[in-house]
């Protein structure tokens, strides 16, 4: 049976950090390329980084610099290190691999939410 289990989501503050990660379990983790995507409401899933077998990674322009994806083979487990966390962040984040042969598996997802810092609204007559 195979499991992808993510970890390490939650709330953050602007500019805070992150690390999120997927523990695999029934696949043939090194050999499968291994992602993060992410879901937020009313928008599509998007990518948000991935890393091959060999370790070569790529990531949407939007966390370019921010986020980074690692993956440790003796453990079966993929990381993603948010940083510089944006309230546009917010998300499910999906892990998700892909073997050799096309086939695709899911986690459950991890909710991250990124909370604004606010702005001061004031009303007078």
């Amino acid at each position: 049976q195979v499991q992808l289990v993510e970890s390490g989501g939650g709330l953050a503050q602007p500019g805070g950090s992150l690390r999120l990660s997927c523990a695999a379990s029934g696949i043939m983790f090194s050999s499968n390329v291994m992602g993060w995507y992410r879901q937020a409401p009313g928008k599509e899933r998007e990518l948000v980084a991935r890393i091959t077998p060999g370790s070569s990674t790529d990531s949407a322009d939007s966390v370019k610099g921010r986020f980074t994806i690692s993956r440790d083979n003796s453990k079966s487990t993929v990381y993603l290190q948010m940083n510089s966390l944006k309230p546009e962040d917010t998300a499910v984040y999906y892990c998700h691999a892909r073997s050799w042969a096309g086939v695709e598996y899911w986690g459950q997802g991890t909710q991250v939410t990124v909370w604004g810092q606010g702005t001061q609204v004031t009303v007078s007559s």
